[in-house]
């Protein structure tokens, strides 16, 4: 009888115990919600004091690497049609930069840009001016066909060179 008066007890004493040992999850719940909200609080104080301190300056509206001339464009790529002799003009290989060169299985594009900051895109075969007709890219030039043996070659340098060969 001793011997289970004395497993009682101890079994009594082991459940008493863990119920006085148990963490309450409601407090610490409680206590880290509390936290949090006092660091969201400090935060927006700090960004209200950066705000009042400094005002943000302005974004530029225009491309500062294209100039000021961009500001009138409203697409990243322009098409060109000239008539006058000043559009021509301005359509002349020398007056480009070479700024890309894309070439797949079934088509292949140029990019140049002028000192505007204007963007003319060619696929093959395609004219930039009257008589000035793209034929050919290899992965560092672009090659022009001026007239029947006249051929300009344009690379990522901005070197134009006229040659008579074409490649």
């Amino acid at each position: 009888m001793n011997f289970f008066k004395r497993t009682f007890i101890i079994l009594l004493s082991f459940f008493l115990l863990s119920n006085v040992f148990a963490d309450n999850h409601d407090t610490t719940e409680k206590d880290i919600l509390e936290k949090a909200k006092e660091i969201n609080q400090k935060v927006k104080e700090k960004q209200l004091d950066k705000t009042n301190a400094l005002p943000e300056e302005p974004l530029p509206l225009n491309d500062p690497f294209a100039g000021d001339e961009s500001l009138g464009q409203g697409g990243s790529s322009v098409s060109l049609v000239t008539g006058s002799s000043e559009d021509i003009k301005k359509a002349s290989l020398y007056n480009f930069k070479l700024i890309g060169i894309m070439t797949g299985e079934y088509e292949s594009y140029v990019s140049l840009i002028n000192s505007s900051g204007e963007i003319v895109t060619l696929q093959m075969n395609e004219e930039l001016s009257p008589g000035i007709k793209l034929i050919a890219l290899q992965p560092e030039k672009a090659v022009f066909e001026k007239d029947i043996d006249s051929y300009l070659h344009i690379n990522f340098k901005n070197q134009i060179k006229e040659t008579s060969d074409p490649f």
